[in-house]
């Protein structure tokens, strides 16, 4: 499975616009703190796996990088996607990296 880290998710962000970021915890969780990108909580990928795209690199997203591993292994064995990357710590690793004033939990 591919990562990427948080440092290299910032530069990426700060200089291309062809990413898309796909977070999969739950609602409440986002609420809290996110990097924007669509909201597809893991138990509803099967129903909305539509919404991810195929033609630029999506980055997965969760709290600590478990879950939006899951996300990908499914992602990847049941339906093929090949444009997947794991943000490495997840949320938590941005918060405490990249941008200290977001909040945590």
């Amino acid at each position: 499975m591919d990562e990427i880290t948080v440092q290299e998710l910032k530069t990426r962000l700060a200089h291309s616009s062809h990413i898309q970021l796909v977070d999969v915890r739950e609602p409440e969780e986002f609420e809290i703190c996110n990097l924007g990108g669509e909201l597809i909580p893991l138990g509803d990928l099967p129903r909305q796996a539509s919404r991810i795209r195929r033609d630029v690199p999506v980055v997965v997203i969760c709290h600590h990088g478990f879950r939006s591993a899951q996300a990908i292994n499914y992602l990847t064995q049941r339906l093929g996607f090949d444009n997947l990357l794991n943000l490495k710590g997840g949320i938590h690793a941005w918060a405490t990296q990249v941008d200290p004033t977001m909040a945590t939990y």
